[in-house]
């Protein structure tokens, strides 16, 4: 039978999909292609900021 690899976590994915962006913009000269990329690790960024700040809330109890 054929074994899973383990889940990786949405901060893994997040930050293989920049390592993977970034290197791939260091490749492209200026232009169209890399202000592309340029918006996309800025999604990528924003992404994480919203996690982090979801993950913060649901580990503070609420108080009512």
């Amino acid at each position: 039978m054929r074994r899973r690899s383990e889940p990786h976590t949405f901060e893994q994915r997040l930050e293989a999909q920049r390592l993977r962006l970034e290197h791939e913009m260091a490749r492209l000269p200026d232009g169209q292609q890399r202000d592309c990329l340029v918006a996309r690790l800025e999604q990528l960024q924003t992404a994480a900021e919203m996690y982090d700040f979801l993950m913060l809330r649901q580990e503070t109890p609420a108080s009512r």
